[in-house]
């Protein structure tokens, strides 16, 4: 009886720590206790900021050079919503991609001046392979994201 029990121990521990080993997550992880749905987020952005909160969706691009971003697909087709991390302290690989990711963070707004809102539309077009004119952004946009402090992988 004794070896019976030390045997299921043993295999307790063996289990749990392949799960363990399995799960990917990236820095702090996720404590928010309720997910606040992209679509809800995108329809009322000012409403959030400076909230610390989490999202969930499919991971749909990842930043190329350094992992330093990920974007999450919202429940409503072609939006999106970009987790932002500090350069080094977390690293997503591209191979997030098509995963479904839980993330947290503050919700930030970034008010931008015209000068940088053309670059800003400039890189996105050069990303897409895209032609563009500076001369067609004529107003300010902001950017919204989620400042990141943790994320959590959850299936495929």
């Amino acid at each position: 009886m004794r070896f019976m029990q030390i045997c299921l121990v043993i295999v307790s521990l063996l289990l749990a720590g392949g799960a363990l080993a399995g799960e990917k997550k990236f820095g702090k992880g996720i404590s928010a206790p309720d997910t606040v749905k992209v679509s809800d987020l995108m329809a009322a952005p000012e409403a959030y900021v400076g909230e610390t909160i989490r999202v969930q969706g499919m991971a749909v691009a990842v930043c190329a050079h350094r992992g330093c971003w990920v974007n999450l697909a919202s429940d409503v087709e072609g939006e999106t919503v970009r987790v932002k991390v500090q350069d080094g302290e977390i690293v997503f690989p591209p191979e997030l991609v098509g995963d479904v990711v839980i993330a947290e963070g503050m919700w930030t707004s970034n008010q931008l001046d015209l000068e940088t809102t053309k670059k800003v539309c400039a890189h996105r077009a050069e990303e897409a392979g895209e032609k563009f004119d500076p001369e067609s952004v004529t107003e300010c946009m902001t950017l919204y994201q989620l400042s990141g402090t943790g994320a959590v992988v959850v299936g495929k």
